[in-house]
């Protein structure tokens, strides 16, 4: 299974008030590093626990059905599915009915079962899953614990800032940071 973003989400988590508050700053000098620094504090933490802070669209590619007929997503928290696609042999796209669906987009891993889906004609990616998810469409709808890992993570690589390249960001986490975290993260064994 594969994933992509398709619509990026609209806001950020942490506001730039947030954030100079955070850090004590005043002036506007640095807005457009900060800015940048909280895009890649939500992305690593997206990474680290998949979960989509704010409202964004995704893309699943699958190659088959799974053997039980639930589908595991594994970015949520999932409000809803947009569309699913099938593609026969020649790679023509068969728009499949969500009219039977159920989902169960607060679980973790989110669940989606379908109703006699049709099964794909290509091997690799003949399935694609459009769907919604994050906790919401502002800061305010992200749990405040990970808004506060997110602020010391833009501390950290602001205090860096001279030694690390913004592109080179995350060059570090926070001491604290992984314990903020932890509820939320899935662990692999």
């Amino acid at each position: 299974m594969t994933y992509a973003l398709i619509t990026p989400p609209a806001a950020e988590p942490l506001t730039l008030a947030e954030v100079k508050a955070h850090l004590r700053l005043d002036d506007a000098g640095e807005d457009g590093l900060l800015a940048g620094l909280v895009t890649v504090a939500r992305e690593h933490l997206e990474r680290q626990t998949g979960l989509m802070l704010i409202t964004q669209t995704h893309r699943l590619y699958c190659d088959a059905w799974p053997a039980g007929g639930v589908i595991q997503i594994d970015r949520g928290p999932v409000q809803a599915i947009e569309s699913v696609t099938v593609y026969d042999g020649d790679g023509n796209p068969l728009h499949v009915s969500l009219q039977d669906h159920l989902l169960d987009g607060e679980s973790r891993p989110a669940r989606l079962w379908l109703r006699d889906p049709p099964a794909p004609g290509r091997a690799l990616n003949g399935i694609e899953i459009d769907f919604r998810a994050g906790f919401g469409d502002t800061g305010a709808d992200v749990p405040d614990t990970l808004k506060r890992a997110m602020l010391m993570h833009v501390a950290l690589m602001f205090c860096y800032r001279g030694a690390v390249a913004p592109a080179d960001q995350p060059a570090a986490i926070p001491a604290g940071y992984d314990r903020l975290v932890a509820p939320f993260a899935r662990r692999r064994l």
